[in-house]
């Protein structure tokens, strides 16, 4: 039987988990489709997602249909939980992207659409909700065309919408028309658009029918060493981790061993395999299929394992925005509150947990509101910590004004290193990464001397002169020297007359800093492209508070022809000034009021830069007093 591995996709609200629930139930799975309303839905499973009624963490059902197993990813929509949606999109085949009839097109579907295209993944849309009042596939499918996407397809119509009765009728296409509709769908160059409703089920059995013929089975190598990449990092109530991982090649079994970069030859004991009701013990997993391991300690997500090749398994959305920093209500719960920030980490790296041991202090990053209440609930429920959460702040980043340079040789005052290391840092066009360049002969000392010195501007650009990252710069290393081993006569190696890494990590993190100090770096702030939806007659009271929140509108439309058609606004606003507008919204718009926003540039920070608190050693608070540093500063 061939596999499939498919995500569905959407912004919040748009009937998502529902479509989930109505496709387990089409395919005989569940008896009867779950509610996200009555909190019984097989895919949102936490206590807290019934609770609140959205999805928080990715989750996998599977079902059969037409002589293919598919193995469904329901994602969240809400935009605070975007990095899950991220792991997800590392390991699909395909995706299915639910727009909503009535509310059209968002700014969630926008960033969704890109990113599946970005990465070539096959896609289809279902525009649900056709049975709902305000319907209007007519309207949504012109949206789809000028605003995701001029290669939509609709395989159909809808008879009736806005009604109960709204019934979804499929187009004839002949064996010709299929077969290229097949051909260009699976080479990501048109999108099939089903029309139908999750709650009536209509329009539902085309969208499998469509998924399950028109997309390519996984092409995963049965064959060879087995591979595999981690999407997601679980705990079980006793503590111990489980990886849910994707094979991407081979037959992996209980007892073997898997590399993986925190650890190599870590054995798996036990092995769950998704199957139509839930995941089932099992002894072997083939390629192409989802799995629970157990066994791995060290596993980590987007870790892989095995010769896994030819496919991208990062996927990255937007990184979060804000932080804020974490307080136990009781001191005394101050290391379980660490403990349990670590574990909630590891299931979501870009949480980015940092501690600044002067202050005692930890922090993490968050891409809203919603995200801090939904830590705050994991938190005490799972882990009987309560803690308090200070006001939250823009993660900024730093930009390079211009080239600025230092270097320090070896055995001259006040080095206190034993190696030699000049660098020069440059400004770099935004979203270029990191280079580091030389100037130097590759021979001129030996490799594990340049890693460290890679590992040191690492450090240094990850919290530069205002204590934020530098995402873009170039770094040409100018300078390079080192004492070869040596030692005293009849003695055994000596570093204090020998240089070491440790000298070269060191010494680039402080040469780096000075660099940095003399070409002045530019704080920036992230902001945000929103998209909000208003009534017409009050778009003049909108428009009146966006000022007070720095927000600067781009464009205005109304979103259709009738007088109660809302009106659209388009623009920027700082990611600190989201929350407060988001509060304000409901009463400038009688609650009718609906913004969205994503991350979407970094602009210059307004008044005296913000400083951030530092997670290591500050190396830019030595660089005025190099006579210090070898009594201050840490070896390596």
């Amino acid at each position: 039987m061939r596999t499939l591995i498919v995500g569905v996709v959407a912004h919040v609200d748009a009937g998502k988990t529902s479509l989930t629930e109505r496709i387990l139930h089409e395919a005989g799975v569940l008896d009867h489709p779950g509610s996200v309303d009555t909190g019984d839905t097989q895919t949102d499973s936490l206590d807290l997602e019934r609770r609140r009624g959205i999805t928080i963490r990715s989750a996998v059902a599977s079902f059969e249909w037409h002589d293919t197993l598919v193995n469904l990813l329901d994602t969240p929509g809400h935009s605070d939980f975007v990095a899950e949606v991220e792991r997800a999109l590392a390991v699909l085949d395909a995706a299915v992207l639910v727009v909503s009839a009535v509310e059209g097109v968002q700014a969630q579907t926008l960033v969704l659409m890109r990113a599946l295209q970005r990465l070539g993944l096959p896609a289809l849309l279902f525009v649900n909700k056709v049975d709902r009042g305000g319907a209007d596939p007519d309207r949504v499918l012109d949206q789809v065309a000028e605003r995701l996407t001029p290669d939509a397809v609709a395989l159909g119509t809808v008879e009736a919408p806005g009604r109960d009765d709204a019934a979804y009728r499929p187009f004839e296409l002949s064996a010709a028309e299929r077969a290229d509709l097949r051909t260009r769908t699976r080479a990501g160059e048109v999108h099939p658009v089903v029309l139908g409703s999750a709650i009536t089920g209509c329009g539902v059995r085309p969208l499998l029918d469509a998924v399950t013929d028109l997309v390519a089975h996984s092409a995963d190598d049965a064959g060879g060493a087995p591979c595999g990449v981690v999407f997601k990092v679980e705990h079980t109530p006793q503590g111990r981790r489980r990886a849910v991982v994707r094979m991407t090649g081979g037959t992996l079994r209980v007892r073997d061993r898997i590399d993986l970069p925190g650890a190599r030859g870590e054995r798996v004991t036990g092995l769950e395999v998704f199957e139509p009701g839930g995941p089932r013990p099992a002894h072997e997993v083939g390629a192409g299929r989802i799995a629970v391991l157990r066994g791995p300690a060290t596993a980590r997500v987007g870790d892989t394992f095995g010769p896994c090749r030819g496919r991208r398994y990062a996927v990255e959305l937007a990184r979060p925005s804000l932080e804020t920093v974490v307080d136990p209500v009781d001191p005394r719960d101050r290391g379980r509150l660490f403990s349990a920030l670590t574990e909630l980490a590891e299931q979501d790296p870009l949480i980015d947990l940092r501690l600044d041991d002067g202050r005692g202090e930890v922090s993490v990053s968050l891409y809203g509101e919603v995200q801090k209440e939904v830590l705050a609930t994991f938190l005490a429920e799972d882990h009987g910590v309560l803690a308090s959460f200070r006001a939250t702040t823009p993660v900024c980043v730093e930009r390079v004004e211009r080239p600025g340079s230092a270097h320090r040789l070896i055995d001259v005052a006040p080095n206190p290193f034993l190696a030699t290391v000049g660098l020069r840092v440059e400004p770099a066009e935004v979203g270029s990464g990191v280079e580091l360049g030389l100037e130097v002969e590759l021979g001129s000392m030996p490799p594990a001397f340049f890693t460290a010195v890679r590992e040191g501007v690492g450090a240094t650009l990850a919290e530069a002169v205002h204590g934020w990252a530098v995402p873009d710069c170039r770094v040409v290393v100018t300078h390079s020297g080192y004492y070869p081993r040596q030692s005293a006569m009849h003695a055994s190696f000596d570093k204090a007359m020998s240089s070491t890494a440790a000298d070269f990590r060191s010494l680039a993190r402080l040469v780096l800093a000075e660099a940095l100090v003399r070409a002045g770096t530019v704080v920036c702030a992230p902001v945000h492209r929103f998209e909000l939806e208003v009534p017409q007659d009050l778009l003049g009271a909108v428009l009146s508070e966006l000022p007070r929140h720095r927000a600067v509108p781009l464009t205005t439309r109304v979103a259709g022809s009738s007088r109660t058609s809302p009106a659209v606004l388009t623009g920027h606003v700082p990611a600190e000034e989201v929350h407060g507008l988001q509060q304000r919204l409901p009463h400038l718009t009688r609650g009718e009021g609906v913004l969205t926003t994503v991350l979407d540039h970094f602009g210059p920070a307004v008044g005296p830069p913000p400083e951030r608190r530092r997670a290591q050693p500050d190396p830019f608070a030595q660089i005025g007093d190099w006579t210090r540093i070898s009594r201050s500063w840490p070896a390596g």
